[in-house]
């Protein structure tokens, strides 16, 4: 419930003491100046203050949590007039026993028992105060639980996009280690450098991945020792065209992102077409904007359904959850399309 009143809702006890002071403070001096008496008002405000906060802690911490929030409309509204009822009348013979006989001075009459008009104006002004203090209270909850809901919100979207940072890793490395396998098989004299490489991007994506953002920069060195990788596992039929133009110093992405992309593009443009591959792929920074592509060979080695949804494996749906939880909606743009049997990923995105 918003308005609970356990521990997570507490009011210090400071600002219960600067409320109630600087409240009867202003009582005192505005009833005072009234009748042209502060000591009559000061005595009258001391009494009446116990009965006004016994009321609002009544209302918001016993009434309200155990009536208003379980619906209980008609019980609370008869409990709460009848707990002013009472003090109303506790507050009429104290006043007339320890203060003066002529309880109501203010009143239109002079009056020495309880009567109607004073009981329904003394029950109107108590229930001003109550529903003054109370207004207060359930602004400041709603304004507590508006920033618990935030945080728990920001701290849900922070797991997700680590739990979608996590999968990227095992994917990637299991696609390394089956190249290394392979090669070892064969006893090739590139299985050397490929280790060295992987250790590399290990190190990388193990201590350089942990913040939500990274240098553009790293991330270009970080597919180009990717790239490094399928050169040599792949000999002089892979042909790689990189193009980067414009200012990349000092612009940061989310870690890993445009990894995905490329290693799709080898998964689907590489593995599963034969003879020579050629992989086009473009970094262009405008402004606080990075404009990347990414172009591939449709498979030609699998069946038409497959062709036809690359951009619905779990990579890609991976990658566009975290684009969609880590930036805003005017911050990105990200398109996909088949171009002359080439499939083409194309992402603007803010890297400033």
């Amino acid at each position: 419930m918003i308005f609970n009143t356990s521990k997570l809702y507490r009011i210090p006890l400071h600002y219960h003491i600067i409320f109630w002071l600087t409240y009867f403070l202003f009582n005192t001096f505005r009833w005072g100046s009234y009748f042209n008496d502060y000591l009559y008002s000061l005595k009258t405000n001391l009494l009446g203050f116990p009965i006004h906060m016994t009321l609002c802690y009544l209302n918001i911490l016993v009434l309200m949590p155990h009536l208003v929030y379980r619906k209980r409309y008609l019980l609370y509204v008869l409990s709460i007039l009848s707990a002013i009822f009472i003090m109303v009348f506790i507050k009429f013979n104290l006043t007339y026993l320890l203060i003066t006989h002529n309880v109501w001075p203010e009143g239109p009459e002079t009056i020495d028992k309880l009567s109607l008009n004073y009981t329904i104006d003394m029950m109107m002004g108590e229930l001003y105060v109550i529903t003054f203090v109370t207004a207060i209270k359930i602004t400041l909850d709603f304004l507590k639980e508006q920033k618990r809901v935030t945080d728990l919100e920001k701290s849900q979207l922070e797991t997700e996009l680590l739990f979608l940072k996590s999968q990227i890793s095992p994917h990637f490395f299991f696609n390394t280690l089956n190249n290394i396998y392979s090669l070892s098989v064969e006893k090739s004299n590139k299985t050397p450098k490929i280790i060295l490489k992987l250790s590399e991007l290990m190190r990388y994506m193990l201590y350089e991945t942990k913040n939500k953002r990274q240098t553009l920069e790293n991330e270009i060195l970080c597919i180009q020792n990717y790239l490094d990788l399928e050169r040599i596992r792949n000999d002089d039929r892979l042909e790689v065209n990189i193009a980067i133009s414009g200012d990349i110093h000092d612009k940061e992405i989310a870690p890993i992102l445009l990894l995905t992309f490329v290693e799709n593009a080898f998964k689907h443009g590489v593995n599963k077409n034969t003879g020579k591959v050629k992989i086009d792929i473009n970094f262009n920074v405008k402004e606080d904007f990075l404009h990347f592509s990414i172009s591939n060979p449709m498979p030609t080695i699998t069946k038409l359904k497959e062709n036809l949804n690359i951009s619905s494996g779990i990579g890609i749906e991976n990658v566009k959850k975290r684009i969609a939880l880590g930036y805003n909606k005017n911050d990105y743009k990200l398109s996909f399309k088949n171009k002359k049997n080439n499939f083409v990923v194309k992402l603007v995105i803010k890297v400033s």
